[in-house]
């Protein structure tokens, strides 16, 4: 299986539990990585066989800075799903960081991985 990936994508959006959290904005770090077989987009030469990371990084920005969840456990999965949309994407694996959300650490967060059967 290839792999397409978006790497760091930065985005401001609301996201967290704690009051302070929901009243603005705060820096969320993206990472995915979108499994398909580019095999006939390499034949072809043809953007239509391939994983267009500049639209679905931009799906993901808009979702990722509108949706105002609570917990990066639900941004990941909303995420996860955006690229399964995909017609080509087979599985996902997504990580969604707050960078300095803990003292001490540059970056926490959480990584899932989901496939279209699932």
């Amino acid at each position: 299986m290839d792999k397409t990936f978006i790497k760091d994508l930065l985005v401001r959006g609301i996201i967290g539990i704690r009051d302070w959290e929901r009243e603005k904005p705060q820096d969320i770090l993206i990472n995915v990585t979108a499994f398909s077989d580019t095999s006939r987009a390499a034949e072809t030469d043809d953007i239509a066989y391939c994983v267009d990371y500049s639209v679905l990084a931009k799906k993901i920005q808009i979702h990722a800075e509108t949706s105002a969840r609570l917990t990066v456990e639900a941004l990941a999965n909303d995420l996860a799903k955006i690229c399964l949309e995909q017609k080509s994407v087979r599985k996902a694996i997504v990580r969604v960081e707050k960078p300095g959300a803990v003292r001490f650490a540059k970056s926490v967060g959480v990584e899932v991985e989901r496939k279209r059967d699932d």
